[in-house]
Formats: C-alpha cells, sequence, structure tokens
C-alpha cells in the first residue's frame, strides 16, 4: 500500500490517504495535471469552465460565505441572546434536504445546551413521525424554524401549515412569534412569513444551493438558536477554508481529497464511497450522502455514498468502493479501527480524516463541499445540478393533485399479493421478472438474483423512521451485503428524496431497489388541504417509483398492512431465505 501526499499542518481535521499502487500513480497525474491547469485558482475565481462552463459560476456563493457570516456574526448572538431569554423548551426545525440535514447533524452531535431549547429537525411526511413531533413538544414553548430555499417546497409548507394551526390552538393570535423562516429573499415563503407574523426572517443566497448550505444561515441561525458557538465554529472553519486556496493541490485538503475520489470514481470503477463516521459524529454522514449523491450523480455518471452501513470482513467486500473514514478523536472504537486497518492491508483504498473536536465540523464540511466539486470535474460533471430530483417532485405535484381534484390517487393493481403483502412495478421489470414464480418468496428472490458484480442494492423505505424498523432494515442490508458483496444504501422516504434521490435516478444504471410502502393505521390531516400527510407520502413513493422505472431501473416495490413490524420481518425472513440458495 502506498501513501499519496496530502501534507495538513494548518487545520486541526488530519487527512492521510492509504491507496493501492495503480490508483496512487494516478491521482499524482491528475494533482499535475489539476496545478498545471491552475485550476485551484480558477476555481476561487468562479470559471465555470473548470467543469462544463455551463452554469456553474452561479452556484459558487458557498467559496465566500465563511467570511461573510463572520463579518455579521452579531446577528447570531443575538438571536441566540433572544432565544435563550424567551424560555423555548425546544426549536423545531421544519425542513428537507439541504435545509434539514445540517441542523440534524448539529442536533445529534452538540446535543441539548443549558440554557437553551433542544433543537429538533423534522423532515418526513410520515404521520405516525409527525404525530410523534407533536407529542413531544407543547408548541406554546416551541420556536419553529421553517426552512426552505425556494419558499415553495412541499414539505416545509405542510409542515408550516400543520403546525401553525397547533400553536394557534395554544396561544392564538400570537402564533406568528414563535415562527422565524430561512429563505432566499423574495421567496413565496418570505411573503407568507410577512402574512403571518413571523418573528423574524433570515435569507439564504440565491448562489448557494441547498447542499451546499451547511454554513450559510440554512446551517447557522438554527445552530446559533440551540445556544452553540457559532463564532467559533465558524472561526474554526475559516483556518480550512484557508487551507483549501492553497494552489499545490498536494497540500490543499479538500482538492486532494476530490481528486482521489473523483480518479478512482472516473478511472478505476470505484465510483461507492463508503462513509465509516465515529459514534460522536455518526450523523455527519447522512449530510455527506446528498452533497456526494445530488452533486455528482447525473448523465449516467457519480459517486454512490454508503453510510452506516454494517461492518463485515474485507472478503466481503468488492473493488468498486473507496473507503472514507471519518474519526473522532475521543471516540474508541476498536472493532472499526480494525476492520479499517484490515481493509488498507487488503489493498482497498481508505481515506482517514480525524475530527479532534466537534467545533471542529463546519472544516469537515468545507473541505467535502470543496472535494465534491472537484470530483465533479474529474468525472465529467456540472456538480451544481439536480434534473432528477425536480422529476419525482413534478410526478408528485401531479398525483396530489389529482387527490385534490378527485379525491383519490390513480387506482394501481400489485402484480401479486399474499399473507397481506402486496408487490408492484411496471411492466418492464414485470416481464424481467415474470420467470420468479407466482409467490412473494419466488419473486424477491428473482429481483435479488438480478444484482450482478460492480451493482449496489438500495433499501427505500416509505415507512415510520424507527430505530425498531431501522434494525430490521439494516439486518436485510447485511444479508445481501454477505451474500451478493456488493455495496448496500438504506434511505427512509421522502427524506432522501431530497439526498441521495438524485443518484439513484442519473447516476450510473447499477442499483437494485426495493422500496418499501405501507398502509397508514392512523393518518394525520393538512390543515386546509384535501389531501393528508398519508396521502402526500404515498404520492411520493409512486412519484418516486415511477421515476425509477422511466429511468429503466431494477426496482420491486414491497407494500406492507399495518402490522408494518410483522411484514418487515416476514420480508427480511424472505430476504434471507431468497440469498441462501
Amino acid at each position: 500500500m502506498s501513501s499519496v501526499n496530502t501534507r495538513r499542518s494548518r487545520t486541526d481535521a488530519g487527512l492521510s490517504c492509504s491507496l493501492p499502487g495503480d490508483l496512487k500513480t494516478a491521482v499524482e497525474t491528475a494533482q499535475r495535471q489539476w496545478d498545471k491547469s491552475d485550476n485551484t485558482a480558477r476555481l476561487w475565481n468562479k470559471d465555470a469552465s473548470v467543469w462544463t462552463g455551463a452554469d456553474e459560476s452561479k452556484w459558487l456563493g458557498w467559496l465566500d460565505i465563511v467570511d461573510q457570516q463572520l463579518a455579521d456574526v452579531a446577528k447570531f448572538k443575538a438571536l441566540s441572546a433572544e432565544v435563550a431569554e424567551d424560555g423555548f423548551r425546544h426549536i423545531l426545525l421544519l425542513g428537507m434536504g439541504g435545509s434539514s440535514l445540517a441542523p440534524e447533524v448539529f442536533s445529534l452531535t452538540f446535543g441539548k445546551k443549558d440554557g437553551w431549547p433542544e433543537l429538533l429537525v423534522l423532515d418526513s411526511t410520515d404521520p405516525a413521525q409527525i404525530r410523534s413531533f407533536r407529542e413531544r413538544i407543547d408548541p406554546a414553548r416551541t420556536l419553529f424554524c421553517v426552512s426552505s430555499k425556494s419558499g415553495t417546497t412541499l414539505e416545509p409548507n405542510i409542515y408550516m401549515q400543520y403546525f401553525f394551526e397547533e400553536t394557534k390552538k395554544s396561544i392564538g393570535d400570537r402564533a406568528g412569534h414563535h415562527f422565524i423562516g430561512v429563505t432566499d429573499p423574495g421567496s413565496k415563503l418570505e411573503g407568507v412569513a410577512e402574512k403571518l407574523g413571523f418573528r423574524r426572517v433570515y435569507h439564504g443566497l440565491t448562489s448557494i444551493g441547498g447542499r451546499y448550505s451547511a454554513l450559510s444561515d440554512f446551517g447557522m441561525v438554527p445552530h446559533a438558536a440551540a445556544g452553540y458557538d457559532t463564532e467559533l465554529f465558524l472561526r474554526r472553519t475559516k483556518s480550512m477554508v484557508d487551507a483549501c486556496r492553497t494552489s499545490d493541490s498536494a497540500d490543499n485538503p479538500g482538492v486532494a481529497l476530490g481528486l482521489v475520489l473523483g480518479t478512482a470514481a472516473a478511472k478505476f470503477g470505484r465510483d461507492k464511497v463508503t462513509l465509516i463516521c465515529s459514534r460522536t459524529i455518526h450523523d455527519l454522514g447522512a449530510w455527506l450522502e446528498q452533497l456526494l449523491a445530488e452533486s455528482t450523480g447525473k448523465q449516467g455518471h457519480g459517486l454512490i455514498p454508503v453510510d452506516r452501513e454494517p461492518l463485515v470482513p474485507e472478503k466481503d467486500y468488492g473493488k468498486d468502493r473507496v473507503f472514507a473514514y471519518i474519526k473522532y478523536a475521543g471516540d474508541n472504537d476498536s472493532e472499526t479501527e480494525t476492520a479499517v486497518r484490515e481493509m488498507e492491508g487488503a489493498g482497498q483504498p481508505v481515506v482517514r480524516i480525524v475530527v479532534n473536536d466537534t467545533y471542529d465540523l463546519g472544516q469537515v464540511m468545507f473541505q467535502w463541499e470543496i472535494a465534491t466539486a472537484v470530483a465533479g470535474q474529474a468525472i465529467g460533471i456540472n456538480p451544481f445540478d439536480q434534473p432528477d430530483v425536480e422529476a419525482s417532485k413534478i410526478v408528485t405535484r401531479e398525483l396530489t393533485s389529482e387527490f385534490e381534484q378527485k379525491g383519490s390517487l390513480p387506482a394501481e393493481k400489485p402484480i401479486l399479493e399474499q399473507d397481506g403483502i402486496k408487490l408492484f412495478t411496471d411492466a418492464e421489470n414485470a416481464k424481467q421478472l415474470a420467470n420468479g414464480g407466482s409467490t412473494l418468496g419466488a419473486i424477491i428472490r428473482q429481483h435479488l438474483d438480478r444484482i450482478k458484480a460492480g451493482d449496489y442494492f438500495g433499501l427505500l423505505a416509505y415507512i415510520p423512521m424507527s430505530s425498531e424498523y431501522e434494525a430490521t432494515l439494516q439486518e436485510i442490508r447485511k444479508a445481501v451485503l454477505e451474500s451478493k458483496q456488493v455495496a448496500t444504501v438504506l434511505g427512509f422516504g421522502p427524506r432522501f428524496l431530497h439526498s441521495t434521490g438524485q443518484a439513484y435516478k442519473g447516476g450510473p444504471n447499477s442499483g437494485v431497489f426495493l422500496q418499501i410502502t405501507c398502509d397508514e393505521a392512523n393518518d394525520l390531516p393538512v390543515p386546509q388541504q384535501k389531501y393528508t400527510f398519508g396521502i402526500v407520502k404515498a404520492a411520493q413513493a409512486r412519484g418516486d417509483f415511477q421515476v425509477l422505472a422511466d429511468r429503466h431501473r431494477r426496482a420491486l416495490r414491497v407494500h406492507l398492512s399495518q402490522d408494518i413490524k410483522r411484514d418487515l420481518n416476514h420480508v427480511l425472513d424472505l430476504v434471507c431465505a431468497a440469498v441462501a440458495h
């Protein structure tokens, strides 16, 4: 094994790369080519020709955001003091994707700070999920943060409608004083906020896309409101920003990482980035998923992020991965350390990043933003658009509009119904599965038999995001990983639609998907709408599946009854039997 030169001294988060010889050589060649073209300076000068010469220059506001935030840090201190003085118990952030994933990382990493409210994040249309948040909070003691870049995103808008009505029930006409907004200037949300009397609206920048917005107000407003030291966080991050200006790519922590990821994918087919994050910073992987997948997964290319996958012996991994081990220095996890060393010893490419303090998270975020932009250049795509995310949104809007007009979603017919479980798919996939037999187990086996070397298996779960259900889904992942020796991914809907969904539809056609939906045991109305949260979730799942089918993906939908626990365990048994043959 060899190490690529990635010298680091100016930042607290360490970086080292252990690469097989052929990849090391290719990365060093890529570094020389990058430097010869003066690409680091061109990137910082916002030159679209670094990539495809399209509209990339319009989406690079994130390069300058840390300096801008430090210059205006007084607004974060004022918000923090105001929230503490008003005695809120909770902050509930209502968002999706780029507006919710960074705040979730902050919440789960920093926890609750004495004297400030606990930061919670809602990014699901699942009725049970929404009801659980409602039961957890007292609206009269909660500050709601409605976060939407465009101000037209469906999910934050209907969350706002629901919780605004709940707050009105508690405190009447003063409900608006319990709401703040984060949105781009002039958005629809800004107008709604003025009408409803929000206490304040904070603005993002139109030149920063959602997945690059963690260090903008979309991340820093909830960070400050929860009582975290936002100035310290930004000052720590600035050291990484300065390091990423370095012209020598071998000495630039963001560029060096990006050239490893991009070269591995473009030259060696190692397009699965397996994220191994320490316990203290475990949720960072969910944020990285969106950044990597939505930025690079398009035009048949891209990086497929693999987060929270169960660790297995090195022999069970294919040769299509790069492993990124992001370790929190204070965590002692000998099992993970041993597994990573085995991967390095066996010739798997491993990137190691060490985070010494939770306030260094901003450094890691900015480093990966640079790295993702650089990897996009190596792959040959525009890392700032997301064409296939919009496709799913369009289908969802069509379905919810039809429900508003007709009172029902379009009828659909399963290809099989057995034991209370229904199977659905499109005509093309049904034809391919026609020889599978006439039982649940036989068709699931036929579907999983379509997984080949270099593919990945995706579980797309439109069920409540609980630890119990996640544990069962992780068992399904592990069974497929060990038997097929392919990467596995797990996403809860609809949140993954705003993160990894772009890569599943626009990236390489190497995914084999099992979508899981369920009957709603206890639906929840959306104020001012005919449709319910359950109907929205169903429309999102069906829109998601339709676009997968339109992109000729190998996909099968398993629809469970209201007894989710029983049926999900049955699916686990069927998958284990299918891969054991």
